[in-house]
């Protein structure tokens, strides 16, 4: 289809559809998508707020023809995609097109009931077996969800209208390490994981987390069903994301479930006993390298004790071959133990084996450690399972600086392409850098910083969202800002995350005070949010041990290829919760003095919106009180 029809079928569906209009931007981006498809050449596209960027990418690759997996960040996209956007725009699009256009969603296993599992629930013995050390909570949940199973047509956890306890799923669904495949479970014809395979496998367009979609790359392309086109929505987290999936960890847990399966179907406890010490002995080995890289050839003490997990488990494995069982129900819950197992020793000789292109480093706390595999670089593994296979539009409203290099893209065979926001940021926010307050490791800058905070908040009365760098930053502040101001000072462990933004949605006067988790994911438009505070450039840690890792590799050019682009897109995603509608505006206020007086401060404010800039806080105050008089 060529860029102008493209363009008029994307008129189409925004004329029909409720609450859409016609954006510009959308219309570049959906006529780029349009070329990268005729080009077979790589796109990026940085779509600002407000662009509809979801529609942009949608409306040309199904009018195209091509099989499509859409791959989202968050669970709220990819609920959005599956609840909102495409059930009402097939339809516009199967009229105009004039064919049938299907589509779907695929999760990870342990997000569906496992039917072999329910099956052996009904069984009275095998069901004390299972519930024996629960508590009356837990078996009722679980009471529960097995009759769900007789009415739901999923079995996803996501369509349930209440929240079982983690604990209680796990009773009732299996994960893909314990899984023994559809090929070896005899409640495979009924099984709500492989109808959603099966369904994907027949679908024009299937939606994934991009999770789901790392663990394809891992499996060397065997999770999802062919492909011509992948979309990365939310592409700024790409990278960290695939490095997580292609990545390799065994720690204490791992361990731990290994025992539990084993329980299940063996009664020897010498053996669970052994096993126990053992995964108490490994998570002792790791907890000096916490937060830390380990050398590789390990230390001693750590190769040895992986050598003694590989040895121990092994000796289970033949222990649950041995088992001579004629019931069915058994077998199964033998061949998941086998599975879980093997999975574990596999992930150990992983570790075993790492070379000089992986990292290796100890993650958690010292009562649960894990050892981490890492690649240095995602680039090899996105380019057998990606770049190399098919076409990928990866879209964001914030596209890292240097991303191509970082997730190994060839510069000559991607496009980039920035088409802008709707909004109009520079009549309707501004960006304040507070650049007279201390630097960072002045004993003044707390006082300093909460006072600066205090004049901001009654400036906008209330309505402010305060994003922090730190825990320790952010009680500080809220405990300061209880004290000396009249609004209610929210935080954000005090609800769940949801709860928390609709109780601040609701109340104007109100204020919220998060940390990184809050840089993404918060949507509050309307008067409820008039400022935005962030306390400092969100620079990564120094001694974030994967990164420390790839900094040494770049080299002396570390901080400007590594630490400026993450604190851009931190930093860009943090100011994006402020404009969210056409409507909006308000104030982004940085209280980090580095913005304004260090070279690198031009490169940062280069990714952030078009807003009005000022240094002078009498400019805040002026153009704040102009809103709150406007209103």
């Amino acid at each position: 289809m060529r860029e102008r029809e493209v363009v008029e079928l994307l008129r189409k569906v925004t004329d029909t559809l409720p609450n859409t209009e016609e954006r510009q931007g959308q219309n570049d981006m959906a006529m780029a998508v349009s070329r990268a498809v005729s080009s077979n050449r790589h796109l990026i596209v940085q779509a600002g707020t407000g662009t509809g960027k979801t529609l942009g990418y949608l409306v040309p690759l199904i009018a195209s023809g091509k099989r499509i997996v859409v791959s989202t960040y968050t669970k709220a996209l990819q609920d959005q995609l599956a609840a909102n956007d495409l059930p009402q725009l097939i339809p516009i699009l199967e009229q105009e097109l004039g064919r049938t256009i299907t589509w779907s969603v695929l999760k990870g296993r342990n997000n569906y009931l496992c039917r072999q599992r329910l099956d052996e629930m009904e069984s009275p013995k095998q069901a004390k077996l299972d519930l024996d050390d629960t508590s009356a909570a837990v078996k009722a949940e679980v009471r529960k969800l097995i009759e769900w199973a007789d009415d739901t047509d999923t079995g996803d956890q996501g369509d349930l209208t209440w929240s079982p306890s983690e604990k209680a799923w796990r009773l009732v669904s299996v994960g893909s390490d314990e899984c023994p495949g559809a090929q070896r479970c005899p409640a495979a014809d009924r099984c709500f994981s492989e109808q959603a395979r099966a369904s994907a496998t027949l679908s024009d367009v299937v939606i994934v987390n991009t999770f789901i979609y790392g663990l394809h790359i891992a499996m060397n392309g065997e999770l999802l069903p062919e492909h011509d086109v992948v979309v990365f929505d939310e592409a700024h987290q790409l990278e960290d994301v695939i490095s997580n999936t292609v990545s390799t960890s065994i720690g204490s847990g791992r361990i731990n479930g290994v025992i539990t399966a084993l329980r299940a179907i063996i009664r020897d406890d010498s053996m669970i006993n052994a096993l126990q010490l053992l995964a108490h002995d490994y998570n002792a080995c790791l907890i000096p390298y916490v937060g830390k890289r380990v050398d590789l050839p390990f230390p001693p003490a750590i190769g040895a004790a992986l050598v003694d997990v590989r040895l121990k488990i092994d000796q289970a494995v033949q222990a649950l071959r041995a088992i001579d069982s004629k019931d069915d129900k058994a077998k199964q819950k033998i061949l998941r133990a086998q599975m879980l197992a093997n999975r574990v020793i596999d992930a150990v000789d992983m570790c075993l084996t790492a070379g000089r292109s992986q990292v290796a480093f100890v993650s958690g706390t010292a009562d649960r450690c894990s050892l981490e595999i890492a690649p240095l670089n995602v680039g090899p593994s996105m380019d057998a399972g990606v770049w190399s296979k098919r076409l990928a539009i990866l879209a964001s409203a914030t596209i890292p600086l240097a991303m191509p290099s970082r997730i190994g893209l060839d510069p000559e065979s991607v496009d980039i392409i920035d088409v802008g926001s709707p909004f109009d940021y520079e009549n309707t926010a501004m960006l304040y850098c507070a650049k007279h307050l201390p630097d960072s490791n002045d004993p003044r800058r707390d006082n300093s910083v909460h006072d600066e905070i205090e004049t901001l908040i009654r400036f906008a009365g209330g309505r402010t969202l305060a994003l922090f760098t730190t825990y320790r930053a952010m009680h500080l502040a809220a405990d300061e800002m209880e004290k000396r101001l009249p609004y209610n000072i929210m935080r954000q462990d005090q609800l769940p995350k949801m709860a928390l933004i609709n109780a601040f949605s609701n109340d104007e006067q109100s204020c919220l005070f998060a940390t990184a988790g809050f840089f993404q994911g918060v949507d509050v438009p309307g008067r409820a949010l008039s400022l935005v505070i962030i306390d400092k450039i969100p620079f990564p840690r120094p001694d974030d041990p994967l990164l420390s890792a790839r900094r040494d590799v770049v080299g002396k050019s570390w901080f400007n290829e590594i630490d400026i682009p993450l604190a851009a897109t931190a930093l860009a995603q943090a100011s994006g919760r402020l404009i969210r509608s056409q409507s909006d505006s308000g104030v982004v206020a940085i209280l980090d003095p580095r913005l304004a007086t260090k070279g690198y401060g031009k490169r940062l404010g280069s990714v952030l919106p078009p807003m009005k800039r000022t240094i002078e806080i009498e400019e805040v105050k002026s153009f704040l009180r102009q809103l709150i008089n406007e209103e």
